[in-house]
Protein backbone atom coordinates (compact mmCIF):
# COMPACT_ATOMS: atom_id res chain seq x y z
CA UNK A 1 0.00 0.00 0.00
CA UNK A 2 1.41 3.53 -1.05
CA UNK A 3 2.62 5.69 1.58
CA UNK A 4 0.27 8.97 1.42
CA UNK A 5 2.63 11.88 2.31
CA UNK A 6 2.98 15.47 3.49
CA UNK A 7 2.39 18.48 1.31
CA UNK A 8 3.57 21.70 2.90
CA UNK A 9 0.76 23.21 1.27
CA UNK A 10 -1.58 21.29 3.22
CA UNK A 11 0.66 22.23 6.46
CA UNK A 12 0.17 25.95 5.49
CA UNK A 13 -3.56 25.64 5.35
CA UNK A 14 -3.62 24.06 8.85
CA UNK A 15 -1.89 27.09 10.04
CA UNK A 16 -4.22 29.86 8.12
CA UNK A 17 -7.10 27.98 9.47
CA UNK A 18 -5.81 27.53 12.83
CA UNK A 19 -4.03 31.68 12.97
CA UNK A 20 -8.19 33.19 11.60
CA UNK A 21 -9.37 31.44 14.54
CA UNK A 22 -7.06 32.50 16.92
CA UNK A 23 -7.78 35.69 16.14
CA UNK A 24 -11.89 35.63 16.00
CA UNK A 25 -12.35 36.30 19.46
CA UNK A 26 -11.58 40.17 18.41
CA UNK A 27 -14.38 40.21 16.09
CA UNK A 28 -17.31 38.42 17.35
CA UNK A 29 -19.37 38.42 20.54
CA UNK A 30 -19.18 36.22 23.39
CA UNK A 31 -22.49 34.34 22.28
CA UNK A 32 -20.54 33.29 19.00
CA UNK A 33 -17.91 32.30 21.05
CA UNK A 34 -19.93 30.09 23.43
CA UNK A 35 -21.48 28.27 20.37
CA UNK A 36 -17.85 27.83 18.44
CA UNK A 37 -16.90 25.84 21.75
CA UNK A 38 -20.16 23.51 21.56
CA UNK A 39 -18.48 23.31 17.75
CA UNK A 40 -15.10 22.31 19.06
CA UNK A 41 -16.36 19.72 21.25
CA UNK A 42 -18.84 18.72 18.40
CA UNK A 43 -15.93 18.21 15.93
CA UNK A 44 -13.51 16.46 18.65
CA UNK A 45 -16.64 13.64 18.72
CA UNK A 46 -16.92 13.55 15.11
CA UNK A 47 -13.39 13.36 14.67
CA UNK A 48 -13.13 10.50 17.18
CA UNK A 49 -16.21 8.36 15.65
CA UNK A 50 -14.52 8.99 12.61
CA UNK A 51 -11.62 7.28 13.19
CA UNK A 52 -13.22 4.16 13.36
CA UNK A 53 -16.68 4.30 11.86
CA UNK A 54 -15.73 6.21 8.92
CA UNK A 55 -12.24 4.58 8.22
CA UNK A 56 -12.86 0.95 8.29
CA UNK A 57 -16.52 1.65 7.86
CA UNK A 58 -17.80 -0.06 11.28
CA UNK A 59 -20.51 1.84 11.90
CA UNK A 60 -20.31 2.07 15.70
CA UNK A 61 -23.74 3.30 17.26
CA UNK A 62 -22.70 3.83 20.51
CA UNK A 63 -20.25 6.54 20.81
CA UNK A 64 -22.01 8.45 23.60
CA UNK A 65 -20.58 5.19 26.08
CA UNK A 66 -16.91 6.02 25.51
CA UNK A 67 -17.39 9.83 25.67
CA UNK A 68 -20.02 9.32 28.70
CA UNK A 69 -17.14 6.99 30.49
CA UNK A 70 -14.62 9.88 30.30
CA UNK A 71 -16.46 12.34 31.25
CA UNK A 72 -18.33 10.13 34.67
CA UNK A 73 -14.15 9.10 35.38
CA UNK A 74 -12.88 12.42 35.71
CA UNK A 75 -16.40 14.19 37.31
CA UNK A 76 -16.84 11.80 40.09
CA UNK A 77 -12.72 11.44 40.90
CA UNK A 78 -12.60 15.48 41.04
CA UNK A 79 -15.95 16.43 42.57
CA UNK A 80 -16.27 13.10 44.86
CA UNK A 81 -12.86 12.28 45.76
CA UNK A 82 -10.97 15.53 45.38
CA UNK A 83 -8.57 14.25 42.88
CA UNK A 84 -6.89 16.95 41.20
CA UNK A 85 -8.15 17.88 37.20
CA UNK A 86 -4.71 17.30 36.41
CA UNK A 87 -4.44 13.92 37.51
CA UNK A 88 -8.67 12.97 36.60
CA UNK A 89 -8.40 13.64 33.14
CA UNK A 90 -5.24 11.39 32.38
CA UNK A 91 -7.22 8.65 34.25
CA UNK A 92 -10.60 9.47 32.44
CA UNK A 93 -8.96 8.69 29.63
CA UNK A 94 -6.96 5.79 30.10
CA UNK A 95 -10.32 4.35 31.83
CA UNK A 96 -12.18 4.94 28.71
CA UNK A 97 -9.92 2.66 26.81
CA UNK A 98 -9.43 -0.04 28.70
CA UNK A 99 -13.23 -0.40 29.42
CA UNK A 100 -13.97 0.46 26.07
CA UNK A 101 -11.61 -2.07 24.47
CA UNK A 102 -13.19 -4.83 27.10
CA UNK A 103 -16.29 -4.19 26.05
CA UNK A 104 -15.89 -3.91 21.88
CA UNK A 105 -13.08 -5.63 21.21
CA UNK A 106 -15.60 -9.24 20.83
CA UNK A 107 -17.91 -6.57 18.62
CA UNK A 108 -15.07 -6.10 16.43
CA UNK A 109 -15.16 -9.55 15.13
CA UNK A 110 -18.71 -9.45 14.07
CA UNK A 111 -19.56 -6.71 10.74
CA UNK A 112 -22.18 -4.54 9.65
CA UNK A 113 -26.09 -4.25 11.31
CA UNK A 114 -24.78 -6.75 14.15
CA UNK A 115 -21.97 -4.57 15.09
CA UNK A 116 -23.99 -1.14 14.95
CA UNK A 117 -26.73 -3.35 17.04
CA UNK A 118 -24.42 -4.14 19.70
CA UNK A 119 -22.73 -0.74 20.01
CA UNK A 120 -26.31 0.74 20.73
CA UNK A 121 -27.08 -1.91 23.03
CA UNK A 122 -24.05 -0.91 24.93
CA UNK A 123 -24.57 2.70 24.59
CA UNK A 124 -28.16 1.82 26.07
CA UNK A 125 -26.81 -0.19 29.16
CA UNK A 126 -24.39 2.51 30.11
CA UNK A 127 -27.20 4.77 30.40
CA UNK A 128 -28.90 2.62 32.68
CA UNK A 129 -26.18 1.59 34.64
CA UNK A 130 -25.20 5.50 35.90
CA UNK A 131 -28.74 5.59 36.93
CA UNK A 132 -29.11 2.89 39.49
CA UNK A 133 -25.77 1.49 40.08
CA UNK A 134 -23.78 3.39 43.35
CA UNK A 135 -26.08 6.71 41.95
CA UNK A 136 -24.49 8.12 45.20
CA UNK A 137 -21.44 8.13 43.02
CA UNK A 138 -23.12 9.28 39.64
CA UNK A 139 -25.61 11.59 41.00
CA UNK A 140 -28.39 8.62 39.51
CA UNK A 141 -30.78 10.14 37.42
CA UNK A 142 -30.11 14.06 38.03
CA UNK A 143 -26.59 13.57 37.00
CA UNK A 144 -23.62 15.37 39.01
CA UNK A 145 -23.46 19.37 39.23
CA UNK A 146 -20.64 21.67 40.74
CA UNK A 147 -17.79 19.95 38.85
CA UNK A 148 -14.89 22.09 38.75
CA UNK A 149 -14.57 23.80 35.47
CA UNK A 150 -11.01 24.52 33.99
CA UNK A 151 -11.50 27.99 32.62
CA UNK A 152 -13.50 31.24 33.36
CA UNK A 153 -15.55 33.14 30.69
CA UNK A 154 -16.13 32.82 27.15
CA UNK A 155 -12.87 33.75 25.57
CA UNK A 156 -10.39 31.44 27.40
CA UNK A 157 -13.15 28.66 26.96
CA UNK A 158 -12.84 29.40 23.20
CA UNK A 159 -9.11 29.02 23.38
CA UNK A 160 -9.12 26.23 25.55
CA UNK A 161 -11.85 24.00 22.84
CA UNK A 162 -9.71 25.40 20.37
CA UNK A 163 -6.18 24.30 21.37
CA UNK A 164 -7.68 20.78 21.83
CA UNK A 165 -9.28 20.24 18.58
CA UNK A 166 -6.38 21.85 17.33
CA UNK A 167 -4.16 19.56 18.33
CA UNK A 168 -6.42 16.16 18.41
CA UNK A 169 -7.03 17.32 14.79
CA UNK A 170 -3.66 17.83 13.41
CA UNK A 171 -2.28 14.84 15.48
CA UNK A 172 -4.92 12.20 13.57
CA UNK A 173 -4.19 14.14 10.16
CA UNK A 174 -0.49 13.21 10.68
CA UNK A 175 -1.66 9.84 11.78
CA UNK A 176 -3.72 9.36 8.78
CA UNK A 177 -1.05 10.19 6.09
CA UNK A 178 1.41 7.48 7.37
CA UNK A 179 1.35 3.41 6.07
CA UNK A 180 -1.11 2.68 9.02
CA UNK A 181 -3.68 5.45 8.11
CA UNK A 182 -3.92 3.60 4.26
CA UNK A 183 -3.95 0.38 5.88
CA UNK A 184 -7.17 1.66 8.18
CA UNK A 185 -9.18 3.14 4.85
CA UNK A 186 -8.08 -0.02 2.73
CA UNK A 187 -10.09 -2.24 5.53
CA UNK A 188 -13.44 0.47 4.97
CA UNK A 189 -12.82 0.00 1.02
CA UNK A 190 -12.51 -4.41 1.20
CA UNK A 191 -11.82 -5.79 4.00
CA UNK A 192 -10.67 -9.10 2.51
CA UNK A 193 -8.27 -7.84 0.35
CA UNK A 194 -6.23 -6.31 3.64
CA UNK A 195 -6.06 -9.53 5.22
CA UNK A 196 -4.84 -11.08 1.91
CA UNK A 197 -2.15 -8.65 1.69
CA UNK A 198 -0.74 -10.31 5.15
CA UNK A 199 -1.99 -7.29 7.60
CA UNK A 200 -3.91 -8.30 10.72
CA UNK A 201 -7.38 -6.36 10.02
CA UNK A 202 -8.13 -7.40 13.62
CA UNK A 203 -4.99 -5.34 15.44
CA UNK A 204 -5.73 -2.62 13.06
CA UNK A 205 -9.21 -2.44 14.07
CA UNK A 206 -8.35 -2.60 17.44
CA UNK A 207 -5.90 0.25 17.25
CA UNK A 208 -8.36 2.55 15.67
CA UNK A 209 -10.94 1.80 17.86
CA UNK A 210 -8.20 2.78 20.39
CA UNK A 211 -7.42 5.84 19.33
CA UNK A 212 -11.49 6.70 18.76
CA UNK A 213 -12.03 5.95 22.46
CA UNK A 214 -9.00 7.71 23.55
CA UNK A 215 -10.17 10.82 21.51
CA UNK A 216 -13.42 10.52 22.98
CA UNK A 217 -12.07 10.22 26.55
CA UNK A 218 -10.43 13.19 26.16
CA UNK A 219 -13.53 15.25 24.64
CA UNK A 220 -15.47 13.82 27.15
CA UNK A 221 -13.79 14.86 29.78
CA UNK A 222 -12.62 18.29 28.46
CA UNK A 223 -16.40 18.71 27.90
CA UNK A 224 -17.44 18.29 31.51
CA UNK A 225 -15.12 20.37 32.93
CA UNK A 226 -16.40 22.97 30.48
CA UNK A 227 -19.90 22.56 31.60
CA UNK A 228 -19.31 22.17 35.38
CA UNK A 229 -22.11 19.13 35.47
CA UNK A 230 -23.39 16.10 33.85
CA UNK A 231 -26.78 14.54 33.64
CA UNK A 232 -27.46 10.55 31.82
CA UNK A 233 -30.19 12.13 29.92
CA UNK A 234 -28.34 14.46 27.98
CA UNK A 235 -25.00 12.38 27.18
CA UNK A 236 -26.81 9.57 26.20
CA UNK A 237 -29.22 10.93 23.78
CA UNK A 238 -30.39 9.80 20.83
CA UNK A 239 -29.73 13.11 19.33
CA UNK A 240 -26.52 13.68 20.62
CA UNK A 241 -25.58 10.50 18.89
CA UNK A 242 -27.65 11.40 16.18
CA UNK A 243 -25.44 14.68 15.68
CA UNK A 244 -22.07 13.20 16.37
CA UNK A 245 -22.47 10.66 13.29
CA UNK A 246 -24.38 13.39 10.81
CA UNK A 247 -21.33 15.74 10.76
CA UNK A 248 -19.07 13.22 10.17
CA UNK A 249 -21.03 11.94 7.62
CA UNK A 250 -22.43 15.26 5.60
CA UNK A 251 -19.14 16.77 6.49
CA UNK A 252 -16.97 14.42 4.92
CA UNK A 253 -16.49 10.47 6.29
CA UNK A 254 -12.70 9.37 6.31
CA UNK A 255 -11.21 12.89 6.26
CA UNK A 256 -10.26 15.35 9.18
CA UNK A 257 -11.41 18.30 7.71
CA UNK A 258 -14.95 16.61 6.53
CA UNK A 259 -16.01 15.66 10.59
CA UNK A 260 -14.91 19.58 11.89
CA UNK A 261 -16.70 21.25 8.87
CA UNK A 262 -19.88 18.66 9.94
CA UNK A 263 -20.01 19.99 13.36
CA UNK A 264 -19.37 23.60 12.68
CA UNK A 265 -22.25 23.29 9.95
CA UNK A 266 -24.58 21.68 12.23
CA UNK A 267 -24.03 23.35 15.76
CA UNK A 268 -24.90 26.44 13.86
CA UNK A 269 -27.72 25.46 11.89
CA UNK A 270 -29.21 24.38 15.37
CA UNK A 271 -28.29 27.58 16.84
CA UNK A 272 -30.07 29.63 13.96
CA UNK A 273 -33.07 27.37 14.20
CA UNK A 274 -34.12 27.63 17.95
CA UNK A 275 -35.56 30.95 17.60
CA UNK A 276 -37.95 29.30 15.49
CA UNK A 277 -38.23 25.71 16.49
CA UNK A 278 -36.99 25.97 20.56
CA UNK A 279 -37.76 22.37 21.14
CA UNK A 280 -36.54 19.17 19.32
CA UNK A 281 -38.40 19.49 16.20
CA UNK A 282 -35.59 21.62 14.86
CA UNK A 283 -33.92 18.13 14.54
CA UNK A 284 -36.25 17.11 11.58
CA UNK A 285 -35.05 20.22 9.81
CA UNK A 286 -31.44 19.90 10.13
CA UNK A 287 -32.07 16.02 9.65
CA UNK A 288 -34.07 16.88 6.69
CA UNK A 289 -31.00 19.25 4.85
CA UNK A 290 -28.31 16.94 6.41
CA UNK A 291 -30.49 14.20 4.10
CA UNK A 292 -30.41 16.05 0.97
CA UNK A 293 -26.43 17.44 1.26
CA UNK A 294 -25.78 13.74 1.60
CA UNK A 295 -28.00 12.64 -1.09
CA UNK A 296 -26.25 15.55 -3.15
CA UNK A 297 -22.46 14.57 -2.68
CA UNK A 298 -22.23 11.12 -0.37
CA UNK A 299 -18.56 12.54 0.19
CA UNK A 300 -20.03 15.45 2.55
CA UNK A 301 -18.66 19.14 2.33
CA UNK A 302 -14.89 18.15 2.19
CA UNK A 303 -16.32 16.66 -1.10
CA UNK A 304 -17.76 20.25 -2.56
CA UNK A 305 -15.45 22.57 -1.50
CA UNK A 306 -12.66 20.01 -2.99
CA UNK A 307 -14.44 20.04 -6.49
CA UNK A 308 -15.48 24.25 -5.95
CA UNK A 309 -11.80 24.30 -5.43
CA UNK A 310 -10.72 22.28 -8.68
CA UNK A 311 -13.03 24.15 -10.67
CA UNK A 312 -12.01 27.44 -9.51
CA UNK A 313 -8.28 26.59 -10.20
CA UNK A 314 -9.23 25.36 -14.14
CA UNK A 315 -11.18 28.32 -14.95
CA UNK A 316 -7.99 30.41 -13.63
CA UNK A 317 -5.83 27.81 -15.25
Amino acid sequence: MEEKTFKWRHLLLWALFLGGMAVLPQFVGKGTLRTIIFANYLAIFAMSWDVLSGRTGYISFGHPFLIGIGAYTTAILSYRFDVPVGLSIPIAVVVTMVAGTLFFLPALRIKGTYFALVTLAFMELMYQLVQVIRPDLTGGTRGISGVQTLTRGAVNGYYLSLSLMAVIAVSLWAMMKTRLGTALSAIGMNEESVEGSGLNTTKLKLFAFMVGAAVAGVGGAFYVHYLGSIAPRALFDINFLFTIIVAALIGGASTIIGPMAGAFFLTFLLEYLRPILPGAERYFIYGGIALVLYMYQPKGLYEILRQARQTFADRRS
